[in-house]
């Protein structure tokens, strides 16, 4: 039997299990870990500035490809607490990544060493599983275990600690003789879609929620097929944006307290049957339950046993991979199609579609400053259906949400339930390190940017190309709008007077010179008519430069941008904003 350093086999498997690519910041504790790596090859590795940047990264990558598994390196002590914040960011919206920590030696862990610190007890609320190896012999089973907890059920991130002495130590391992353990995943039973066909039969006014799972489950196209077998129309939520293109004619438009569109929350109010696959009733979704649920059935498909009643009891729950629980509903919605036991929802879809050729929100105005509404309308005329975008939060993530166009799965990457502020470049760095020929645009308010603005020098050394809108109105915009319900404006505002910049006035930060410092390209806009030339002109220097380029839009200081504090029937539109004759916004583009 082969014999090689615990680390050596654990570099081994990463590449047996699919691992190609890695995002870490080396150290002390983890240097055994890297020497292996190197020495191995066939795994990229990615030099983060930050080592939350790493996790993010990770997390980005795992996000833009189907079967991708981002792993995060860091040393140990405040390397394994910096990346809590992704590990917490990836199991909130189902994400698989691999975090490895080195640590200090087995014989002072309970010593107070420097930079020792119990990592795998802090990791445990959000991981699947965290683990301090404490035997060299046991690395490749706990790798193996991880791959295989990763994957199975409701997909999330595992942590495995390395104590510096285990790594070193050698063991006996034979790399050619790995297997990956097959996942198994749970299917709904026939009598079980037969019950819910039943209950979608009975209803006059029915709607499928399609959730994150749908897309993890890389089940897109068996939604859609389902969804034209039945003619029911679909709502997407925030997380499962994509899964049936913007363009499709049974796209209902999401639902929600902020990320929703008027003709998504408009039609759900008139339902009277919810199908949700791969979704998990999230409150910004759903606002306050009595409203939700008044007057309709629901039946809720998820991988996740501990899903199914959490937030509501639904009439019929099946516990069911979204891909096979869609194979199945279509195969049983097609023999009873065939039998004249389906009926016509056409009139229900064509009153979705009145209300989403109705209910738009207003997007064109000329005003200088920008406003946020105009810089989304020329984003969907410069930016394709190829395009994905990443962000995280903000009333720039939400006014995104209400006002882009994404018409495929994996084409809106967001950062759903933890949002993290400064997620977004390092994300977009590793969304685009695994679609390094694609189109991917990032979108941030100045808040976001300026957290974790240090990793687009990694774009810049590493030669990641990618275009970042930065909407800039120096302020916290999200929670100077929700703060209007105390009526203060309170250590929310980000102005004050660049002494080196005068010229920006009360914008504060000059992000044109600091992302030119980091090694990037970066274009300044003030006129509405500048945006679709800069983003046109930041698409060629992406390429011709292989770096970042950032489009910053100065906009006005205030938009109150639509939402509710409490239900989707009590919105606030802002009438002001709403569409007006002559300003229509722009077409939803169909794929070509």
């Amino acid at each position: 039997m082969p014999r090689m350093t615990a680390a050596r086999a654990a570099v081994e498997i990463l590449k047996r299990e699919g691992v190609s690519h890695a995002f870490g910041v080396p150290g002390a504790a983890i240097n055994p870990f890297y020497a292996a790596l190197k020495a191995a090859g066939g795994v990229h590795h990615t030099l983060a500035r930050h080592v939350e940047g790493a996790s993010h990264m990770a997390e980005g990558y795992t996000r833009a490809r189907p079967g991708n598994i981002g792993v995060c390196i860091g040393t140990s002590g405040p390397a394994g607490t910096d990346m809590i914040t992704g590990l917490y960011s990836a199991i909130a919206d189902s994400i698989p990544i691999l975090c490895i920590t080195g640590q200090a030696p087995t014989s002072v862990l309970h010593k107070e060493d420097f930079q020792a610190v119990d990592i795998a007890s802090i990791a445990r609320p959000v991981t699947k599983a965290a683990t301090t190896v404490l035997e060299a012999a046991q690395v490749p089973g706990v790798f193996q275990q991880a791959f295989h907890l990763m994957r199975g059920g409701r997909p999330g991130p595992v942590l495995i600690d390395l104590p510096i002495d285990v790594q070193l130590t050698e063991i006996e391992f034979d790399p050619d003789l790995y297997e990956p353990i097959p996942v198994q995943r749970p299917a709904a039973s026939r009598r079980q879609i037969e019950r819910a066909l039943d209950l979608l039969d009975a209803s006059e006014r029915p709607l499928i929620v399609a959730g994150g799972g749908v897309i993890n489950a890389d089940a897109s196209a068996l939604l859609v097929e389902f969804a034209e077998v039945t003619g029911v129309p679909v709502i997407p939520t925030l997380m499962g944006w994509g899964a049936i293109g913007d363009e499709h004619e049974l796209n209902a438009g999401m639902v929600g307290l902020q990320t929703s569109h008027r003709y998504g929350n408009a039609t759900f109010l008139e339902s009277d049957f919810v199908l949700g696959i791969g979704n998990r009733w999230a409150n910004r979704h759903t606002g306050k339950l009595d409203v939700y649920r008044q007057g309709r059935t629901f039946v809720h498909i998820d991988i996740e046993p501990t899903q199914l009643g959490r937030i509501f009891a639904p009439e019929l729950g099946i516990v069911s991979d979204a891909g096979a629980a869609l194979e199945l509903l279509i195969e049983v919605a097609r023999e009873r199609k065939e039998a004249g036991r389906l009926k016509d929802r056409s009139a229900w879809a064509a009153s979705a579609q009145h209300r989403r050729a109705t209910l738009q929100r207003r997007t064109h105005f000329d005003n200088v400053p920008i406003k946020p509404q105009r810089v989304y309308e020329e984003m969907n005329r410069a930016f394709g259906p190829e395009t994905r975008y990443v962000t995280t939060i903000g009333l720039s993530q939400i006014a995104g949400a209400q006002m882009l166009h994404v018409h495929r799965p994996r084409h809106w990457i967001n950062c759903g339930q933890a949002g993290p502020l400064g997620w977004t470049i390092p994300a977009a760095l590793g969304v685009a390190s695994a679609d390094p020929e694609g189109s991917v645009v990032a979108l941030s308010g100045d808040y976001d940017f300026q957290f974790m603005l240090e990793e687009l020098a990694v774009g810049a050394q590493h030669h990641i190309p990618y275009v970042h809108v930065l909407v800039n109105n120096a302020y916290l915009g999200l929670i100077r709008q929700a703060q209007r319900n105390f009526d203060i404006d309170f250590q929310v505002n980000l102005e004050f007077e660049n002494i080196n910049a005068p010229e920006l006035g009360v914008y504060g930060v000059d992000h044109v010179k600091v992302v030119e410092g980091l090694g990037c390209k970066a274009i300044r806009v003030t006129d509405p008519a500048e945006l679709l030339p800069a983003f046109e002109q930041a698409k060629k220097l992406a390429a011709e430069h292989r770096v970042p380029v950032v489009v910053e839009a100065i906009l006005e200081r205030v938009t109150n941008i639509s939402m509710s504090g409490s239900d989707i029937a009590s919105v606030n539109e802002f009438e002001d904003l709403a569409t007006e004759p002559g300003h229509a916004p722009t077409a939803i583009r169909p794929l070509v």
